[in-house]
């Protein structure tokens, strides 16, 4: 690993140029066993990043048993059938290539970073991780161990407390129900034969993508590809179209007791799915709300105007089905109810349409100034890429963004206001000390 970060800390520096920031077109192959494979050319840096997405994402979690994707993500890259962890880790490290992996919501992904020259050994190095899982059983009780004891710490974290919180609220008797990573008491129920399983039903050639990004060509990467995941065959028992639609939960008040001085604020609600028509309106939308960062609205009128909070700030997350719709904040205790007051004041003034032209033509300056950004690196464009592949989004999504984000008019961002900033709509979960009547 030391090879790879110390050849590569000059090569970044040259990632991060213009020429770095253009934009290529989308290549598209598919193999005999129905991988999609997906490429995006750049030549600039002697470098190629690969990222497998499939559809094993913790919504299929055991009951009970929340990260368990994410676990077996951690156990793909850990070993394999034919190396243990130490001889794994060593070659590794000769041939400087880098493994990673994780799960979301929707899906298990599994990363490659590789130099060009040694990019014949990389491709076989990822599909042994891939289709030659170890199963170790000690190398599992220390990858869950580990998990464990990072749950632990996280239950210091207001944050990652109300994240979980504002999960449970949002979908109850859902998949999306817990935090990809798990939680304490999910991650000590977790047995192998729980990623055996998954690995069995999910981890399939069709339904999944492959996204690259580097100094390779699409015959280059398929005479590499084909071979080395010739032997890979079937389809998942279920994929992201089996996503169950959450059932709306609306105004609930939870807290959750720490012994800090500051509290943390979720307000949430279900927001967009990955498909909705509306998504370029809401993109706007959240810059405008709470997304823009010193350019929003929440961090306007909650900090700077009154200084009420710490942070404050609001996302949504497109997934498979409607995900949440987020606002948070930092703030004193006893600030908490004020600073809430003023929030939804915001949402009320925009959800009955004070929203104006120059407001949203800022935004679409600052969305479209930055959309270089969203593509400056390989890995940047590997998760953009197959984010698109796995969706099933048009190949011409990226090169389109700009111009979508343009054309959304006013009357659009004011419907979506009208849609999604009722307030009254929305659960709230607080984390910190208790303060009687917070959040009434």
């Amino acid at each position: 690993m030391r090879n790879l970060m110390s050849v590569l800390t000059v090569l970044f520096l040259f990632a991060f140029t213009p020429a770095a920031q253009a934009m290529p077109p989308i290549e598209q192959a598919r193999l005999d066993n129905g991988l999609r494979v997906l490429l995006m050319q750049s030549s600039n840096v002697p470098m190629v990043v690969m990222r497998l997405n499939l559809p094993a994402g913790s919504w299929q979690d055991p009951a009970g048993r929340g990260g368990s994707a994410a676990m077996l993500a951690a156990m793909l890259g850990d070993h394999t059938a034919k190396h243990d962890y130490v001889a794994w880790a060593d070659k590794l490290d000769a041939a400087a290539i880098r493994l990673g992996g994780g799960a979301s919501y929707d899906s298990l992904s599994m990363t490659l970073t590789v130099l060009k020259e040694a990019l014949a050994e990389g491709v076989d190095t990822f599909a042994e991780a891939g289709l030659q899982p170890g199963w170790d059983a000690k190398r599992f009780a220390v990858l869950q161990s580990d998990a464990v004891a990072g749950a632990q710490k996280s239950l210091e974290e207001p944050g990652v407390r109300a994240a979980e919180e504002t999960a449970a609220t949002m979908y109850p008797k859902h998949g999306y129900g817990h935090r990809p990573d798990g939680d304490l008491a999910s991650l000590k129920r977790i047995e192998l034969k729980d990623l055996q399983s998954m690995y069995r039903k999910q981890f399939r050639p069709e339904g999944a993508v492959l996204a690259v990004s580097g100094d390779v060509t699409m015959d280059e990467l398929l005479a590499l590809i084909r071979p080395a995941f010739a032997g890979w065959k079937g389809k998942p028992a279920v994929s992201f179209t089996d996503i169950p639609e959450p059932v709306a939960v609306r105004g609930e008040q939870r807290q959750v007791v720490m012994p800090t001085r500051q509290m943390t604020v979720q307000m949430a609600r279900l927001g967009l799915s990955r498909f909705d028509k509306a998504f370029f309106a809401d993109m706007l939308l959240d810059h405008i709300l709470g997304g823009g960062g010193f350019a929003s609205r929440l961090m306007n009128e909650v900090r700077e105007q009154r200084g009420l909070v710490y942070g404050v700030y609001s996302y949504f997350m497109p997934l498979a089905v409607p995900g949440p719709f987020v606002i948070s904040l930092q703030t004193r205790a006893d600030q908490a109810g004020k600073a809430l007051d003023v929030v939804r004041e915001v949402m009320r003034k925009m959800h009955d349409g004070d929203i104006g032209k120059q407001e949203l033509a800022a935004a679409k300056a600052n969305l479209t100034g930055s959309f270089a950004h969203r593509l400056d690196s390989n890995a940047k464009r590997v998760g953009l890429m197959s984010m698109i592949g796995f969706y099933g989004l048009p190949l011409d999504y990226l090169q389109n963004w700009e111009a979508r984000i343009n054309a959304v008019t006013l009357a659009e961002v004011k419907h979506e206001a009208a849609r999604f900033l009722d307030a009254e709509d929305w659960n709230v979960i607080q984390v910190g000390p208790e303060v009687a009547g917070s959040g009434d």
